[in-house]
């Protein structure tokens, strides 16, 4: 696993040298871009068994013996969940997963301008309007332009802090 990048690893439970569970462990401090999906499999598997490797970060755990189909769905649904996080990763580095400000109209243009004036600064932004007018996405929209963009992103809703 030192030499490659694999998708998926179904792991027996018994091997010989070191049990299942401890390889799991070791598969689990792979950095997660390259960490596999880990099925483990066992012919006398208990619930602890199965509640420690889950624990241990496998994603399913099968008993023998094994049907074909069973194992086809739980590989199907590893790989599956496995490609969602690559994808996740990739829009999370990119910045694909935040909202955009869209539109052309010279309303949205003035205001695109006023984000950019504004993210240069390094001065407070309040930010008010009614439900759903897209506060929130104009403060991220400055954060992002902004020179703390590489910082983290903290959200304050002021109508959830109680008065008191």
């Amino acid at each position: 696993m030192a030499r490659n990048t694999y998708d998926l690893v179904l792991l027996d439970v018994w091997l010989p040298g070191m049990d299942g569970l401890e390889t799991l462990a070791r598969i689990q401090e792979i950095p997660p871009p390259d960490r596999p999906a880990v099925v483990m499999i066992s012919g006398h598997g208990t619930i602890e068994t199965a509640v420690k490797a889950t624990k241990l970060g496998a994603f399913d755990f099968l008993e023998k013996p094994l049907t074909i189909d069973k194992v086809m769905v739980v590989v199907k649904n590893a790989i599956n969940q496995r490609r969602m996080e690559l994808e996740l990763g990739r829009l999370k580095d990119s910045g694909e997963d935040q909202p955009k400000i869209v539109g052309e109209s010279v309303p949205m243009k003035a205001l695109r301008q006023q984000l950019m004036l504004m993210a240069g600064t390094n001065g407070r932004v309040l930010i008010f309007g009614e439900s759903g007018t897209g506060k929130e996405l104009v403060a991220h929209a400055i954060h992002a332009a902004s020179a703390r963009a590489a910082e983290p992103f903290v959200e304050v809703n002021c109508a959830t802090i109680p008065r008191s």
